[in-house]
Order: C-alpha cells, then structure tokens, then sequence
C-alpha cells in the first residue's frame, strides 16, 4: 500500500512538470531560464530592484499556464500571487517615493571654461574705460571749403600726401568768377580816376578862394594902416575929422571881409574834404569788391594753407560742387588727441586733469582729460584726452584706440576681479570654490566700487577666498556645481 501511494505521489509530481500539449517532462528551473529576459545593462541598485521584482511577476504569471491546472492548488496559487503583487505594489510605492524626494546631482562643469580669481585686500586702482580714435587737435587742423560754384579741373595730391602752406591741391574753373574778377579790377581804375579828378578840381577852387582871401587880407592889412597913420595926423591937427572917419570905415570894412575870407576858406576846406572822403569810400568799396572777386579767382587754386598731412579729399575730376563743399582736410600729425567714449555710468566721476593712458595697439602713450562732453549719445560720453608723451610709430588720425583714465586710488580694501556680470554698489551672487577646488557653492556677495578690471567687496567674501567669475548664468537653478 504504502509502495502504491509513493508511486501514486511519484507520478503525480511528474504530470505536473509535464508541459501542456507535448508531453515532454521539464524541470521548473529549466522553464524558469527559458521565460528569463536577455542581460540588462548595469544599472543602479534601485531600478534593478525594479527590473527583478518585475521578472519574477512575469514569470510566476507565465508558470501559472506552463504547469499542468490543479485544481486543489488554483486557489492557494492565486492567493499567493495577489499577496506578493501587493507586495510589490508596495515597495514599488515606496521606491518612487524615496526616488522623487532625492536632490539632484550638482551639474559638472569643466575647470578650464571659467575663469577665477582670488579676494586680496590692498590698494585698489579706480579706472574707467573707454574705446575711441585718435583726431586731430582742432587748432592744427584745416578744412577746406570751395568758397563759389566750380567745377573740378585738375587733382595735384592725394591724400596721405605731405604738403606745405603754399601746395596747390586741386585746381577748379569758373568762367563767371574769372569774368566778375576782370569787371571789379575795371571798376576799380574807373572809380580810382574819378576820385583823382574831383580832389584836382577841389584843390584847384581851393586855391582861387585863397587867393581872393588874400587880396581881402592885403586890402584890409593896407586900410588898417592907413587909418592908424591918418588918426595920427588927426590927433595933430593936419587933416580934418572927416578925412579920419572915412579911413576908419574903410579899415572896419576891410576887417570884416578878411575875417569873412577866412571862415569861408576853412569851411571850404572841410567841404573837400568830405567830397574827397565820400569819392574815397567808394573806391574802397570797389577795392574790396575787386579783392574779393580776386580772391575767389585765386581760391580756384585750392592751396593747403598748413604744414602737414593731406587726409581727405574726396573730389573727381568734372566734379561740380557748390560754395560750402568740403574740398580737402589738412592736418599735422604730430597734434592729436584720444577721442574716447565712456559708458554713461561709468563717466560720472571722470574729470578735467585726471591722467589717462592710451593704447593704439602699437605702444601706449600717456594723457590727461582735457574735455568732457555735458551731453550723452547713445548710451555714452565724450571724453577727449590730451596726449603729453611721445606718440608711438604709426599713430594717425582716425587710428582706434583704447584709453583708461584714472579716477582714484583706495587703500587697504577688500577686492577681487570684476565678475562678467555686476554693476558697483550693488549685491550679486558668485560660486565660492571650497577649499579642495572640486566644487562650488553660490554665495551672496555685496560689491562696491568698480574698476575697469576689479570690485571692491564688501560683505559675503574673506581674502583668500577663489570664486568663478565667469558668465554662470545657465547655472541659475543651482546652488552647487562640480568642477572636473
């Protein structure tokens, strides 16, 4: 009996490990590797949690249909499933949450993309700096404007050409100024004839109405003494008073003529003079006239008018152009100053004699303000600054430059290299390196005064300290980054 019921168990065992529809006997472990997933790739402890716990529900569902049914197991089977995929519900519950809870990892960023520096404490130069040209001081410069209509003949020097007061540039023609030059010069000789005449005519009836008052003269010098002799023999007794009166008379009549003679010769006098003066003033009417249409004619010939360097002359030949154009533009290269634009928030402390340096790209020379413009153009201001050393080789007008100017000098403060972003007197944020230099932490920083190249640090930083002063503004989400 008992030999029965083990071979009655024994093939019982072996029916269930039967696979349905062949009839071919399988061991479980080996239906187990058939349903197993091919290798997946390494991952983290958690998601191969994952991975396995959903391998072995797939497996326990797969098992349930490969087994031969029974009947008397069914209900405990099932059972167990439900418990262990609750229980996997569970812990796949769990998983997520703990995985939603943790933070992420600091971003990496590689050391050779930023640049840092150090917090030093000491003294700390204020400068402001400004791009701009080189132009030429306004008093060594000469601009030539065509002072009539012409019309272009003949170009002489191009510019970049080394000319003297005296170089013809350009020659222009202009038959109606060469025309009116001819008619001034004529009417000068005519006006000029005219003035001669009429002084000749003066001074001829000048000469009649002297000789008139001095016959009144010689008359009344004649009548004085002979009344002075005949009032001598009156007072003797030898001629009669009526002999003396008519002498007197006569002698009084003189007087009067002859005083009358002379204020009418004066007034004449004044009388040609101002017929000469009037005659005279429109001849230097005409001079003028003429010396200006002269001057036109000769203006034909554009000349430099300075020792110096031709720099424009934008002109062609055939060319008509209108009193007003600019012909050419001479100036002298060793008078130039630094034409810099300053941003408008940094120019407010920028003043009259305050040193500068200037960079053309081939030497530096050094400066002082000597100009500030009051009014601000497209975000900038005009500081103009006067070069006192020598101008290094290939310094020309129209040359970029780039100029610092000092503003002052503090001592003993706390300052760092001017981050990419952050305006003075104000609070930004900055990766302070830890001590190690593998990471960074983003810190408050409270800045004050600016330079071109450092900020003065007020609060947030201890000398010593290295921060990023790169542009880390993709970084805004994170308050930890890594350095590789």
């Amino acid at each position: 009996m008992r030999t029965a019921a083990g071979r009655e168990s024994k093939r019982t065992v072996e029916q269930r490990r039967q696979v349905s529809g062949n009839g071919q006997s399988i061991p479980r472990a080996n239906i187990l590797l058939a349903y197993r997933r091919p290798p997946r790739p390494t991952t983290p402890i958690i998601i191969n949690g994952i991975a396995a716990l959903y391998i072995w529900l797939e497996v326990c569902i797969f098992s349930d249909y490969m087994d031969i049914a029974r009947p008397e197991f069914k209900r405990q089977k099932r059972k167990r499933q439900f418990i262990w995929g609750a229980i996997g519900l569970v812990c796949l519950g769990a998983v997520t949450v703990g995985v939603s809870r943790l933070k992420p990892a600091a971003p990496e960023v590689e050391r050779s993309t930023v640049w840092t520096d150090t917090v030093k404490r000491g003294p700390m130069l204020r400068q402001v700096r400004g791009l701009g040209s080189l132009i030429p001081s306004q008093e060594f410069t000469r601009q030539i404007p065509a002072e009539t209509e012409a019309t272009v003949v003949r170009i002489q020097k191009l510019p970049g050409s080394q000319v003297k007061g005296d170089t013809i540039l350009l020659e222009m023609s202009n038959p109606q100024v060469e025309q009116a030059a001819v008619d001034a010069r004529l009417q000068l000789k005519a006006v000029e004839a005219e003035y001669q005449s009429l002084r000749v005519k003066l001074e001829s009836d000048l000469m009649n109405q002297k000789a008139g008052a001095a016959t009144v003269n010689a008359d009344y010098t004649q009548a004085k003494l002979q009344a002075d002799i005949e009032k001598a023999l009156y007072e003797l007794g030898v001629i009669s008073g009526m002999a003396y009166k008519n002498s007197k008379s006569k002698a009084d009549e003189l007087t009067t003529r002859n005083n009358i003679e002379g204020e009418r010769l004066d007034i004449n006098q004044k009388a040609i003079e101002s017929q000469l003066a009037e005659q005279q003033a429109k001849v230097d009417e005409i001079r003028a006239l003429t010396e200006l249409k002269q001057k036109q004619l000769e203006a034909l010939k554009v000349r430099a008018g300075i020792e110096g360097v031709l720099v424009d002359l934008p002109l062609q030949v055939g060319q008509h152009v209108t009193p007003g154009t600019m012909l050419a533009k001479v100036v002298q290269p060793n008078h130039l100053i630094a034409e810099l634009k300053v941003a408008e928030t940094q120019a407010r402390d920028v003043q009259i004699g305050q040193p500068a340096l200037v960079d053309t790209h081939n030497g530096t020379v050094s400066g002082e303000v000597m100009r500030v413009d009051p009014a601000v153009q497209n975000g900038t201001v005009t500081v103009d600054v006067k070069l006192t050393g020598e101008l290094p080789k290939g310094a020309r007008p129209d040359l970029s430059v780039d100029g610092t100017v000092d503003l002052e000098r503090l001592g003993n403060v706390l300052y760092v290299g001017r981050p990419a972003f952050g305006q003075e007197s104000s609070t930004i944020s900055l990766f302070r390196l830890d001590p190690d230099g593998k990471g960074g932490v983003r810190v408050p920083v409270k800045v004050g005064r600016a330079s071109v190249n450092s900020i003065q640090v007020l609060e947030g930083l201890n000398q010593g300290d290295t921060v990023i002063l790169s542009d880390m503004s993709r970084y805004d989400n994170t308050d930890r980054i890594r350095l590789d």
